[in-house]
């Protein structure tokens, strides 16, 4: 009896072992933690990426895995729980600034890139960026340009051009602004020619004294009320992200006529996919980007999300090309082949702690006045 229960007892010791080691029987967990509405999530018959994603792990390693996903409405929102150690996420899909922020910090892990041999789609003019200058830490996911949406049906067309359209008085009430300090004294920088980047509080004061001209313009400061207001009218310009000027003409009203630009000088941004310090199960979160990184996955988030991919797989795919249309490849991939040169030219950077205290103060009077 002793006997059958010392051999009970080792063959239950031996099957959580086994368990614990990532048995064949154990289903393995993925905490994935990205932007809001930015993936392929099979909603209006898309694919269903985290789905298809667990399908494809079974079938290549023969072990179940499922997908936690969640999302996040802001970097600071997403560093913020990550940084208080309450949570613990395995992929996490940060801006360009925050992942050099999280860096910095000891935040992130460094990647094991035999496990990600799709890395190789990645077109070399997103490597080597200040964020990430070793290509140690990322694997980027989207980028975008911020641009000039307008109503061609109420603003003319001699007056379109430049940042100076947002600053017009004879569209009193019909401007919009962006509703966050970086973007809003950015847009102001650039109109000015001065450095986004700079540590010179006269030159931070030139861009407030700029908003402060604009102010009795604007309608209101936004983020995605931007959409509802620009595709109903309600408004006739504002500056935002190229891959939503798409989602707005979808979803544009009778009458309305959206149509884009890009200012001579403005910001360039790229998300990446990171593997943050907290995670449980790094091999398994290299697995899932390198199968984000795959053509079919790849091209239906691009197609999804209306933002750039700088996946080869995607922007030289012929029926990407085709399901996207002239315009919208010309307006998502302008100048690819100089990309780099103009996002270190034009992105923003992280700004000291003092810069940024400063900053803030002046935003808060902005919007107090």
């Amino acid at each position: 009896m002793k006997k059958t229960i010392a051999l009970l007892v080792s063959v239950l010791m031996l099957a959580a072992l086994l368990a614990g080691c990532g048995g064949e029987g154990k289903t393995l967990t993925l905490n994935v933690y990205n932007w809001g509405e930015y993936i392929s999530d099979g909603s209006e018959d898309s694919f269903n990426t985290i789905r298809e994603f667990e399908k494809w792990y079974q079938e290549t390693y023969g072990q179940k895995v499922k997908v936690n996903y969640t999302t996040f409405a802001s970097n600071e929102d997403m560093y913020a729980k990550l940084s208080s150690g309450a949570v613990s996420y395995d992929v996490i899909f940060p801006s360009d600034y925050m992942i050099a922020r999280m860096r910095e910090n000891g935040m992130l892990l460094e990647l094991d890139f035999n496990n990600i041999p799709n890395y190789a789609n990645i077109d070399e003019g997103f490597r080597g960026l200040f964020y990430d200058p070793d290509n140690k830490y990322t694997v980027p996911y989207a980028y975008g340009v911020i641009g000039v949406i307008y109503n061609a049906a109420v603003v003319d067309e001699a007056d379109v051009g430049g940042w100076d359209l947002l600053w017009n008085e004879k569209y009193k009430g019909e401007i919009l602004q962006i509703n966050n300090s970086r973007d809003a004294f950015g847009i102001a920088q650039y109109k000015l020619g001065l450095d986004v980047n700079s540590t010179d509080r006269a030159e931070w004061d030139l861009a407030l004294a700029e908003l402060k001209k604009q102010a009795p313009l604007v309608k209101s400061y936004v983020m995605d009320e931007i959409y509802n207001m620009m595709e109903s009218g309600e408004a006739a310009i504002g500056a935002y992200y190229a891959g939503d000027y798409f989602t707005m003409i979808d979803a544009q009203a009778e009458g309305i006529d959206l149509q884009f630009y890009y200012p001579e000088r403005t910001n360039y941004f790229i998300d990446a996919m990171c593997v943050p310090s907290c995670c449980q199960n790094k091999e398994l979160a290299e697995r899932f980007i390198n199968y984000m990184l795959s053509p079919e996955p790849a091209i239906a988030n691009a197609e999804i999300i209306y933002y750039a991919c700088p996946n080869k797989a995607v922007f030289t795919n012929e029926d990407y090309i085709d399901e996207m249309g002239e315009e919208a490849m010309e307006i998502l991939y302008p100048e690819i082949g100089d990309f780099s040169a103009l996002y270190n030219e034009y992105a923003y950077r992280n700004l000291d702690e003092e810069t940024l205290d400063y900053v803030n103060s002046l935003w808060e009077s902005l919007k107090i006045n």
